[in-house]
């Protein structure tokens, strides 16, 4: 889904950074991090005799059509954050990313290709990690996520772009899969009749945050949506959560949604793609850090009827990822990269069975949040 970093240049990559408000001498540049969406690299320059480092990305705008959306979203969230972290008097150096803006004040350049690019500031001694390691890093992951939307919940100006529509939107997510077995494009029905009757069995309950919503009963947030444990930057020294990154998804939605992402990633006891689904187990010391720390950051804005179904937006995001890997399958495995036959379809049936053991520990799980 993305181009390889290698066919940029370092006369290129040279090009695209003369055009931001960074001084000093370019030295080097050399990919970076382990996405698959955006093209990164991260930049050094020598400043002074001192080496300092940015990070330049090329925007994918096959995921995101609308590259120009994407920024304009990422810079009034990021101002506003640093407004926000200026205001209450903390350090700001690590508390958000800080684009860098053109000689024209653009947060992007976009080059002859009609490729956009931007350009952060590198967070100095901090580093994500891709699981949690401790209930004590969950914790402090998952109050990082809360404040973030918590501070965002005065964000000025206009309702932000919605990057991919529908993003969420678990029905329509259910309706594709369906589109997909009536189509069998390339023979996969046949081999996946139980996980079929497994989503339909739970269709009535994918609607129903939408229906809260639609009701009134829950309201729409400014939501992160990609809320994994590398998307937060732990300080090396302090362990505590310092910076929300991976900032093109974030649009309007449900505070459910963010929560329910961190509890399918971050409290299973195996790999996304194990296939001994005997090892698949959520993990309920990591639910129970998870949820004392969002609470402790988010809970002065949430409504009552957003707390009570935290532990079930785990339960719905997690099937509604199975279904997504589900859907790829039939279709041929056409969105998600595979590394080797029935990937995805491995894949579907890990996130199921994370859904059965969320299932059986739902009683448990509304009675700590009670």
């Amino acid at each position: 889904m993305s181009t390889s970093t290698s066919q940029f240049s370092q006369e290129k990559i040279r090009s695209i950074c003369s055009e931001f408000a960074v001084y000093g001498d370019f030295l080097l540049a050399v990919p970076f991090g382990t996405g698959h969406i955006n093209d990164t690299f991260q930049v050094t320059y020598d400043q002074g005799g001192v080496r300092l480092h940015y990070i330049l990305q090329r925007i994918n705008h096959v995921v995101f059509p609308h590259p120009d959306q994407v920024m304009e979203n990422i810079d009034r969230v990021t101002t506003h954050l640093l407004n926000k972290i200026r205001s209450r008097g903390e350090e700001t150096r690590k508390r958000t990313i800080r684009l860098l803006r053109t000689a024209t004040d653009q947060p992007f350049v976009r080059d002859g290709n009609d490729d956009f690019w931007r350009m952060y500031i590198f967070v100095e001694n901090a580093r994500s990690y891709d699981v949690f390691a401790t209930p004590e890093q969950a914790y402090r992951t998952a109050r990082a996520f809360g404040e973030f939307q918590c501070d965002l919940v005065d964000l000025p100006g206009g309702r932000l772009h919605e990057t991919i529509k529908d993003f969420h939107n678990t029905p329509k997510r259910i309706d594709a899969l369906l589109s997909a077995i009536a189509e069998n494009k390339v023979g996969r029905v046949a081999g996946v009749e139980r996980e079929i009757e497994f989503v339909l069995n739970r269709r009535d309950e994918a609607e129903r945050l939408l229906q809260l919503h639609a009701a009134g009963a829950i309201p729409e947030r400014i939501t992160h949506n990609d809320t994994k444990a590398n998307n937060i930057l732990i300080d090396d020294v302090s362990g505590e959560g310092v910076c929300v990154i991976d900032l093109d998804t974030v649009m309007p939605g449900l505070a459910l949604y963010d929560f329910g992402d961190m509890v399918r990633s971050g409290t299973s006891s195996a790999e996304e793609d194990e296939v001994n689904l005997d090892l698949v187990e959520m993990r309920f010391d990591l639910f129970e850090a998870l949820l004392k720390g969002f609470l402790s950051s988010a809970d002065g804005f949430l409504t009552e009827v957003e707390r009570e179904c935290l532990p079930f937006s785990g339960k719905l995001i997690t099937l509604e990822t199975g279904i997504r890997f589900l859907t790829d399958h039939i279709n041929g495995d056409v969105y998600f990269k595979t590394h080797r036959a029935n990937h995805n379809l491995e894949r579907c049936r890990n996130q199921f069975k994370l859904v059965e053991s969320i299932e059986r520990q739902l009683n448990q799980m509304n009675s700590l949040l009670r």
